[in-house]
């Protein structure tokens, strides 16, 4: 009745991904991805943990009052916040930068070969 799914005679061109992952293109597009995205979260991970270590063991230090009853405690805490929307601010205008162009190349070899049109 209403069954799209490829007949058995249907052959499907297939890719070498190995061939593909082995390829410099596909090499550059990664080491530029790890390149921005270890530091960043090696970065942002020695930022929580100073934090946490922080608030488990100077409490005077934590408890320091800013203005009224805000704390350096709580803009700390805040702060890990926003650092969590600027990384990801950051990353996304990377990815656009840096790494899509180089995806758009891949993609655009690859799909050719694989009969996907978009």
């Amino acid at each position: 009745m209403g069954n799209d799914a490829p007949s058995a005679e249907t052959t499907e061109p297939t890719v070498d991904f190995r061939a593909v992952q082995q390829s410099p293109e596909f090499q550059r597009l990664r080491s530029r991805h790890r390149r921005f995205v270890f530091p960043v979260t090696i970065a942002c991970l020695l930022w929580y943990l100073a934090y946490v270590l922080l608030a488990g063991y100077a409490h005077d230090f934590m408890s320091t009052p800013v203005f009224g009853s805000i704390n350096i405690g709580l803009l700390l805490g805040l702060a890990q916040i926003v650092t969590t929307f600027a990384v990801t601010m950051w990353y996304v205008s990377f990815a656009n930068r840096r790494l899509d162009p180089l995806s758009a190349e891949l993609r655009a070899e690859l799909e050719p070969a694989t009969g996907v049109t978009r």
